[in-house]
């Protein structure tokens, strides 16, 4: 009888622990499989087991205090019991997630490997018997998953370095130009914009969304690279030092556009001299290939890239508010159609004009306009593609919300001057005596600047909408101080949730609103993994 109950309590364990791991493979997913960001994750949220341990703990003192054997048995059947109840009450990240997980192929070995060496401890602990030695095999689950994932390292590199070179072949093949894109904020736009002008006049590849990691890249390439491909532009996003020079090392770039030197990501190179080096590699790269580099000129605020600049002025085309400018922006009006922007080039002015939304996008537009005349496209045939842009997905996209207001997508923006376009654009686009409503999270991986940020932004919030929603206050305390300490008319409501704001949205919206929905957080950061 004994025998069949630890067998039972193993089964039970194992359908627990495959439900379990799916969900802490969710958020490794979400930190890109990067032990360095997951194990902090895991200790600074608690997001260890609570309610199993803690009834395994309350189920051990029983049968320790009783020394009863039949209870002992008894407390075996109730383990398996428990584990098989808490199975059940696991919900399934693949459906129930913003972001869901998507089991890939390396996602599914590192989950058969992780669930292996789970069952390798069920099986301990179901031979030794005891809550206690059931409590240690609960608690290792999150450990185990990245043991896994440690193991399978060899095998993964091998695999990536096969879908690489098979990329890399495909490049040499078909041999297009290549653009990289680089910047703190603003790289996706700006790639779907030049894209777009691009496609309009000549056979283009871009990769799609935020793709920017080698992997995805390679995938762009194998499938969707055509045998008359003119022109290939990537975007590279950095991780650190040496992300973009290794991706330059994949996708050798021999133009590119560096958007920005901000604060997204600052968390990770905590000072933006240090964002300065990590984006100027994408320039370094070009320059080895005696290409063009077409740079906003707000990056030259950084020495790095003064010192970079001054070196090699004729390499660089300087995009910018000043006349000192090579593309000199002289106008950047929104308009409820879209964006009005007036440019000189070469001593000739230029009206450009795109239906996208958000007065930082202007830049965007003149930044895509001067690496497109830069490949020897005429102006009014890049004037003409720009007019037929279409928006950009999740960021200040446009919709009409079933209320009928005017419901601004922004949910992708994760930078602060972003967010501040966005509720300047909340004027311009609400109707009559229509209220501008605000709903945020605030913006993720500010490190030291976290509290500085959203106390600007709280301020400017207080002042600029007649609603805001703040949600998960807890992680922007500042936003929320600094709002009500403007001691203005507007309302502040905070949710835990953005599905409980969601709620509030669809009762409350009235058909002349305008609400900007800014920056949307991934499950690791808005959501508590309840355990």
């Amino acid at each position: 009888m004994t025998e069949l109950l630890a067998v039972i309590a193993f089964a039970a364990f194992a359908f627990f622990c495959a439900r379990r791991l799916l969900r802490y493979l969710h958020i490794f997913q979400q930190d890109e499989y990067d032990a360095t960001r997951f194990l902090p994750w895991l200790a600074n949220t608690a997001s260890f087991d609570k309610r199993v341990s803690a009834a395994l703990v309350l189920f051990g003192i029983m049968t320790y205090i009783t020394k009863d054997v039949a209870l002992g048995q008894a407390e075996t059947g109730l383990i398996a019991a428990l584990f098989a109840v808490a199975g059940f009450r696991e919900a399934d990240p693949r459906k129930a997630a913003k972001k869901k997980l998507v089991l890939t192929n390396r996602a599914k070995r590192i989950f058969g490997v992780s669930l292996g060496l789970c069952l390798l401890v069920g099986i301990g602990a179901a031979i030794m018997g005891g809550s206690f030695k059931w409590l240690a095999a609960v608690q290792l689950i999150p450990f185990l998953l990245v043991v896994g994932n440690f193991f399978l390292t060899p095998v993964e590199a091998n695999i990536q370095q096969g879908f690489r070179k098979a990329a890399e072949n495909r490049l040499r093949q078909v041999a297009p130009k290549t653009i990289g894109i680089t910047g703190s904020f603003g790289k996706t736009s700006v790639k779907h914009i030049l894209g777009h002008v691009l496609q309009m006049n000549t056979n283009a590849l871009y990769t799609p969304g935020s793709v920017n990691t080698v992997m995805g890249i390679s995938r762009i390439i194998t499938e969707r690279l055509a045998d008359n491909c003119k022109y290939f532009i990537v975007e590279m996003g950095a991780y650190g030092i040496g992300s973009i020079k290794r991706l330059c090392n994949f996708t050798p770039p021999d133009h590119g556009i560096l958007t920005s030197i901000g604060e997204a990501h600052y968390e990770r190179f905590k000072d933006l001299e240090t964002v300065a080096e990590a984006k100027f590699e994408l320039a370094e790269a070009v320059a080895q290939r005696k290409g063009l580099m077409v740079i906003d000129e707000t990056v030259l605020e950084r020495a790095y890239a003064r010192k970079f600049v001054e070196a090699d002025r004729k390499a660089c085309i300087v995009v910018g508010e000043t006349a000192a400018s090579d593309i000199h922006i002289l106008s950047n009006e929104q308009t409820k159609d879209g964006l009005v922007v007036k440019i000189r080039h070469d001593d000739t002015e230029h009206d450009l004009f795109a239906p996208l939304f958000g007065i930082h996008h202007g830049r965007n537009m003149a930044l895509a306009y001067a690496l497109a005349s830069s490949l020897g496209i005429a102006s009014d045939r890049i004037v003409a593609a720009l007019r037929s842009t279409t928006q950009i997905v999740h960021r200040l996209e446009v919709k009409t919300h079933p209320s009928g207001a005017t419901y601004v997508d922004d949910a992708f923006n994760a930078n602060p001057d972003g967010i501040a376009n966005g509720i300047d654009l909340l004027a311009t686009l609400q109707k009559d005596d229509g209220r501008r409503i605000l709903v945020t999270p605030g913006v993720a991986e500010l490190g030291a600047r976290h509290d500085e940020v959203h106390s600007i932004l709280g301020a400017k919030a207080a002042r600029d909408t007649e609603i805001t929603i703040a949600v998960k206050p807890e992680r922007i305390p500042t936003f929320v101080q600094s709002f009500r300490a403007a001691d203005t008319d507007s309302e502040l409501l905070t949710f835990k949730t953005f599905n409980e704001a969601q709620a509030w949205i669809n009762q409350n919206l009235k058909p002349d609103d305008a609400i900007l929905i800014a920056n949307d957080l991934p499950d690791l950061l808005e959501r508590e993994f309840a355990t």
